[in-house]
């Protein structure tokens, strides 16, 4: 297939949720995976539930501890990172996820957010120390660089996810994931790609929002990414130092 993106080859990490792998959700990740493969693109996919990956973020992630009486997780993952001594199933993903220059998390909502399976992806993913922790989020957070993309299905119309539909703005509803995660360890936020409606459209409809999604991903780099607060709009106690003509944030 003729490479029709001027993206230059990237690494790309797919982590994939949903239970059903004839699902939509699952046919968009396939025609990632095809798509950008065809671009030149190296890919890796994470599919959590062919993986039986385990979300409980527990004492169980360390082989030693830091203080075996009480688990402060965020602190035995960045010890655990140092000493080798974190569970190899989060490495494993750890390592592919530095790897990657953009990753692509592909899933259906679920009660307005992500599957709890890809939650406890990012609880046991995302460490303390190397993806963030201090003063080191957003444009100073440790996946600085990198993209994030939301590649996502709803059973909802479009016209329910704006300011005024029943559900409001889909970006507000995504907030804690767009802002509260992705941005916020550092990475640059793609405008997110949605299949509305999906399980009760026809082969038709479904096939055009196929259609639609492959040209997204032949348009990575013209897409504008979603703005969030710069570390420089901030004092040393994060106390605000922008002017009302700042830009809103997502």
């Amino acid at each position: 297939m003729t490479n029709q993106s001027n993206v230059s080859p990237m690494n790309i990490l797919v982590v994939h949720s949903h239970n059903e792998p004839q699902s939509f959700t699952s046919a968009m990740k396939n025609l990632a995976v095809e798509e950008l493969s065809s671009q030149g693109h190296k890919l890796q996919v994470s599919d959590l539930y062919a993986m039986h990956w385990n979300p409980v973020a527990s004492s169980d992630d360390f082989t030693q501890r830091v203080d075996p009486d009480y688990l402060t997780y965020a602190m035995e993952q960045r010890k655990g990172v140092q000493t080798e001594t974190i569970a190899a199933d989060i490495q494993d993903e750890l390592d592919k996820l530095l790897w990657a220059d953009l990753v692509i998390f592909s899933f259906p909502i679920y009660w307005f957010s992500m599957p709890a399976i890809m939650k406890g992806w990012i609880d046991r993913v995302l460490v303390s120390g190397i993806c963030y922790g201090g003063k080191r989020f957003y444009d100073r957070g440790g996946l600085k660089g990198k993209k994030a993309l939301l590649a996502i299905t709803t059973g909802g119309r479009p016209h329910m996810f704006e300011d005024n539909g029943i559900h409001g703005n889909l970006n507000d509803m995504l907030r804690p994931i767009l802002r509260g995660t992705l941005a916020y360890t550092g990475m640059t936020v793609l405008p997110p790609f949605v299949g509305y409606h999906v399980p009760y459209l026809s082969l038709t409809e479904r096939t055009t929002i196929l259609n639609e999604y492959r040209q997204y991903l032949r348009s990575l780099d013209t897409q504008t990414p979603l703005n969030f607060p710069s570390m420089n709009e901030f004092d040393e106690h994060l106390n605000p130092v922008f002017t009302s003509t700042s830009p809103k944030w997502g």
